[in-house]
């Protein structure tokens, strides 16, 4: 089973959410993310929530190329 430190990877307000909380927060409870990038997401790319962004055919690409590109090496 997979496991992640949310610490690491999301805003404090955040840190103590169920998993199902988070995925339907806006994409600023990501540690990094902020207001104003979850605006230009959701402008660009329609993007409202983590999941949104989990769901992002374009993430999806770029994560595919670059497990391409460890393999390659």
């Amino acid at each position: 089973m997979a496991s992640i430190d949310l610490d690491k990877v999301l805003d404090k307000a955040w840190a103590d959410k169920s998993l199902p909380e988070i995925l339907d927060a806006p994409v600023a409870a990501l540690k990094g993310v902020s207001d104003r990038d979850g605006e230009l997401l959701q402008e660009a790319f329609g993007v409202k929530t983590v999941a949104d962004l989990a769901d992002l055919k374009y993430a999806r690409w770029a994560q595919a190329l670059a497990a391409l590109g460890a393999t390659a090496k």
